[in-house]
This record gives C-alpha cells, sequence and structure tokens, in this order.
C-alpha cells in the first residue's frame, strides 16, 4: 500500500512538471542561433569565384541589391564577357532614368523575337536612352560590349560635367535609332520596374532555346551602341591619322590613343566622375576589349556612387585602388 501510494505522488509530480514544462516551452526554447542570426558579413553569402577576385566588393553589393546575379551554379563567372542584351538588362536593373524616346517594345529589332527573355530590358535601356540598335535595325544582342561602350553609355545618361576637348563631340543623329523606332515625345507614363523573367545569368543555358541570331563578326566596323550611327558613314570623309584627345584621357591612360574618336568626350567625362576603374593598373584602359561582368559591376558600383545611391567602398578595401581618380 505504501509503494502504491508513493508511485501515484511520484507520477501526479513528473505529470505537474510535465504540463508547466509544456506550458512555458514556447516562450522559452530559443530559436537555433544559425537561422536567427543574419549573416555576420556579406562576404559568407559571396560567390566562390569571387572570394578572391579583385572585383568582388562592387559585385557583392549589386548582388546584395539585386542588380547582378549569379548562376544555377552559385558562381558569379567575373571574367566572363558581357553580351549586349545581358548588359541591358544591367541597366534596366540598375537605373531608372526618365524615358527619353519610345518604342513598342524590344522586339521591333529584327534579331530580337517576339517573347525574347531580354526584350523589355531592350525596350526600356534604349528609352532611358542608354542603349541604341545599329543601321538596318538589329540590336545583335549576342554581341559583346566594350569597356568603351559600357563608359559611353553611362556617361551620356547621368548627367556627367561636360570637359573641353579639342575636337567637338559629335552629335548624336536619329539614325542612330532602328528605322522601324522612330524617336517619339517621352510622353509614356512611368511604370513600375516588371521583374525579370529569367535571371541574368541564365541566358547561357538558355541560348540553345534562343532563335536570335549569332553575334556578329563585323561589328567592329560599324558604330557601337552608344555611338551616332553617323559615324560609319562619317568614316571615310574623316582623316586616316588619329585626331587629338582630350587632355583628362591622353594625360592619363597610357593606350588613350585605342579610345575612339566618339568615345573621348564621354570617356574624359566618365574617368573625371570616378567611373572609371581599371584593373590591375589604373593607366591602362583597355577600351576596345569586351567588357567582363567583373568590370560592368565596377563600372555600375560606381556610376551609382556618383548618383549618391550607393556609399563609396571603404577606405580599407583594396578594390579602391583600381578607380580611376587623376
Amino acid at each position: 500500500m505504501f509503494h502504491s501510494q508513493t508511485a501515484s505522488v511520484v507520477g501526479v509530480t513528473l505529470l505537474t512538471f510535465g504540463l508547466a514544462a509544456g506550458a512555458i516551452a514556447p516562450y522559452y526554447t530559443p530559436a537555433p542561433a544559425v537561422a536567427a542570426a543574419p549573416s555576420a558579413s556579406p562576404t559568407n553569402t559571396s560567390f566562390p569565384d569571387t572570394q578572391n577576385y579583385w572585383a568582388q566588393p562592387f559585385i557583392q553589393v549589386l548582388e546584395e541589391r539585386d542588380i547582378v546575379t549569379g548562376y544555377p551554379d552559385n558562381t558569379f563567372r567575373p571574367e566572363q564577357p558581357v553580351d549586349r542584351d545581358e548588359f541591358a538588362a544591367i541597366i534596366r536593373q540598375a537605373f531608372s532614368q526618365t524615358p527619353e524616346r519610345q518604342i513598342a517594345s524590344g522586339s521591333v529589332y529584327k534579331d530580337i523575337p517576339t517573347g525574347y527573355w531580354a526584350a523589355p530590358a531592350i525596350e526600356e535601356a534604349y528609352e532611358m536612352g542608354f542603349m541604341k540598335g545599329y543601321p538596318g535595325g538589329e540590336f545583335r544582342p549576342n554581341q559583346p560590349v566594350t569597356r568603351t561602350e559600357v563608359l559611353v553609355a553611362l556617361a551620356q545618361n547621368l548627367d556627367l560635367p561636360a570637359t573641353t576637348t579639342t575636337e567637338g563631340k559629335p552629335a548624336a543623329t536619329a539614325a542612330a535609332a532602328p528605322a522601324a523606332a522612330p524617336q517619339q515625345p517621352a510622353t509614356r507614363r512611368q511604370q513600375a520596374r516588371r521583374p525579370m523573367m529569367f535571371p541574368m545569368a541564365m541566358t547561357v543555358l538558355m541560348q540553345p532555346l534562343m532563335t536570335a541570331p549569332a553575334r556578329a563578326t563585323a561589328a567592329s566596323s560599324q558604330a557601337p551602341a552608344s555611338a551616332p550611327a553617323a559615324t560609319e558613314n562619317a568614316s571615310a570623309n574623316a582623316p586616316t591619322a588619329q585626331r587629338p584627345v582630350s587632355l583628362a584621357v591622353s594625360d592619363y591612360y597610357q593606350d588613350a590613343d585605342q579610345i575612339p574618336q566618339y568615345a573621348v568626350d564621354d570617356v574624359a567625362e566618365a574617368t573625371a566622375a570616378g567611373i572609371v576603374v581599371n584593373h590591375p593598373d589604373r593607366r591602362t584602359l583597355n577600351p576596345t576589349q569586351p567588357a567582363t561582368r567583373g568590370e560592368v559591376s565596377a563600372f555600375i558600383h560606381q556610376a551609382l556612387v556618383h548618383q549618391g545611391r550607393l556609399d563609396p567602398l571603404a577606405e580599407n578595401q583594396a578594390a579602391r585602388n583600381y578607380i580611376v581618380n587623376p
């Protein structure tokens, strides 16, 4: 009898304790530390192939703001050249300029089929004034952009202070727009930024499914996207010798003579605004080289810094050493 009473008391006690513990458990049990705490540093979520890459700080900031993205295998591929369609997508994500002109859609270009993944981005990049088509109504979406073309696109559309050169900047002409897309007053209402249907970096995986023609091989002989298309026709009448370039570039860049004449003023303005980033040598621009994903990230970052939309890199960031500040 004694043992039976003792067992009953112990059972009631344990039951009472269990009920009390169950009642307070939701208020007592903390969430796991890993799930509750944010990353100690954004570097922890960066791409494996940018951890020790010179442009990692620029890439990291843009990634955090969904301006650039990686590939499905969690790589960024910073050395991969940027094609014109991808550049349009990055421009669309980074900037929200007032439209300067209007087209029905990005598919007005002969080589942009209806439903093309980057058609909305191409439309907005054109309407904001960052990009133009080629003579004949082509956009050439799979053609890499050069470092010069990126800088010209940014300089012409970010209200950079003008610089004085020995030669005046050539005036843009309506021929820069495709025949099917005459410039119109910017009367379209401002629209909310539409989400990209596909991540920008997935375009490589989608190439076999796309119907756009392969990149043109003779692009270097025609006007680039942000240059006046009239350059193509004017080149026959231009002197063969390289004309003097702006002192802002000729006194700084060792390869200033390689800068296309149409781009001299814009490169000078981008340089003065702190947009140009050259790795590994600040004094070497490599103006005709295709712009890589890492380089475009650096240029876009600095353009946003110039606009006051991003903070400059911290003083202790080694990447600051590659920002041109003559």
